[in-house]
């Protein structure tokens, strides 16, 4: 028996804010909050194709669509809208694992990048993600390939002999894989369902539109985050997604942008840096800790911002011209080099593992681990802690040599497989 069709909602226009947005010397100005309500009606299918094609390009046309306060309520409302995972399942899973260490705390962190930066390098936010999850429990958010050759799912799909089943991951079953492992792909189609709606509109459009943006912001498990590491296309997106991320309640983050407008940490020269730490909040009373409305309203801690450029040697690696890294290629030739990385057979100085290096470097100092002097990591660590710090005070050196022991001790690669084995497993 065919199943029913499904009954679209009832539109709703949004014509005054078009208005508003279209002439605005004659208008109020808009507002953010109402534009965010606009996106939550495109995630419920409650906004035409033509309101939602008129929205996008007048944000694109405004430049609206580049201010952080529009960035942050935009990518809330989308993971508003998202399935949501059990709060209280996912952080018995997340403490199970037992991964606090220096400043860390054990929460779930993620790397991810804008996209868009025409360079088209290998995967590295991906394979980064990996790499880092022997010491830190990572949730990889991503998608398929939007402007590249070969996307974060893209590549994961076409592991041999056996990839994780990504698609099998969702928001119901997600605290179950990591009660099994460090490491899960948060797939974007299995929880951002209302995304389906705006897709015709985005691909006929042709154009970068916010959603663009909005991704990076948007892993369905935001409150669950500790620390991030968001690459941006070009440099001017700096210090937006630093003050989105602010105002989305981040407190541990680094925004990057390679000077050759690279949206990861670049292995030819100068990356750019914007970063929040957490620091304690001079203002808050430890006597009143118990009483939980204040702790609501006076933050134990805040976000730190800061601003800095880095380099290879900063990290104690060599540079590599881009040429030396560029993908260009389909998911399944990444795939075959992701896993060589992670079977150690790559040679030390190899270009594309230093690039790598350098980035899962970035998010194991954002998240903290690298601040603890006494290294525990397990068989293979020579418990040498590297305490020299470079640009930001980050301890970059440590943090590449956490990453190569996650390679070399073979760590990195049993995360892997266990993810591929639990979500293999998932009914």
């Amino acid at each position: 028996m065919a199943s029913p069709t499904r009954q679209k909602p009832e539109s709703i226009s949004i014509s005054p804010l078009l208005k508003k947005l279209a002439y605005p010397a004659s208008e109020v100005a808009v507002e953010a909050s109402e534009i965010a309500s606009a996106f939550a009606l495109i995630f419920e299918d409650r906004l035409s194709d033509v309101q939602t094609a008129a929205l996008l390009t007048l944000l694109h046309s405004t430049q609206l669509d580049k201010h952080p306060e529009v960035i942050a309520k935009c990518s809330y409302r989308m993971r508003e809208a998202a399935r949501q995972t059990d709060k209280a399942a996912l952080q018995k899973a997340i403490q199970s694992r037992g991964k606090s260490e220096g400043k860390y705390r054990g929460g779930l962190c993620d790397i991810v990048g804008t996209g868009g930066d025409s360079h088209s390098t290998f995967n590295i936010s991906t394979t980064s993600s990996i790499l880092a999850s022997p010491l830190l429990v990572v949730a990889k958010h991503g998608n398929r390939a939007q402007t590249s050759f070969s996307g974060s799912a893209d590549v994961l799909q076409a592991v041999t002999p056996i990839p994780p089943k990504i698609t099998a991951v969702n928001a119901e079953n997600l605290s179950q894989v990591f009660a099994a492992s460090n490491y899960s792909f948060l797939f974007a189609p299995n929880f951002h369902c209302g995304m389906l709606y705006a897709e015709p509109v985005r691909r006929q459009l042709g154009l970068r539109t916010i959603f663009n943006l909005m991704g990076p912001l948007a892993n369905p498990v935001d409150w669950a985050i500790e620390a991030r590491v968001v690459g941006v296309a070009y440099q001017a997106l700096g210090p937006v997604f630093v003050e989105a991320l602010r105002q989305n309640g981040a407190k541990k983050a680094l925004v990057v942008c390679g000077e050759e407008d690279l949206d990861e940490i670049s292995c030819a020269g100068k990356t750019n840096c914007w970063q929040l730490t957490e620091e304690p909040n001079p203002d808050f009373d430890e006597s009143r800790a118990d009483e939980e409305e204040y702790v609501e309203e006076v933050p134990r801690t805040i976000a730190k911002f800061d601003q800095f450029s880095i380099c290879p040697a900063d990290f104690g690696l060599p540079s590599y011209p881009l040429t030396e890294v560029y993908g260009r290629k389909m998911p399944k030739d990444n795939a075959a080099k992701l896993m060589q990385i992670l079977r150690n057979e790559l040679p030390r100085d190899d270009p594309i593992l230093s690039f790598v290096l350098m980035n899962v470097a970035a998010l194991l100092v954002t998240s903290g681990i690298c601040e603890s002097d006494n290294s525990n990591m397990g068989p293979g660590d020579d418990g040498q802690v590297v305490t020299e710090r470079g640009p930001g005070g980050g301890r970059w050196k440590e943090g590449v040599r956490r990453a190569r022991w996650a390679i070399e001790s073979g760590s990195a690669l049993r995360c892997f497989e266990q993810f591929i084995e639990v979500s293999n497993n998932l009914q």
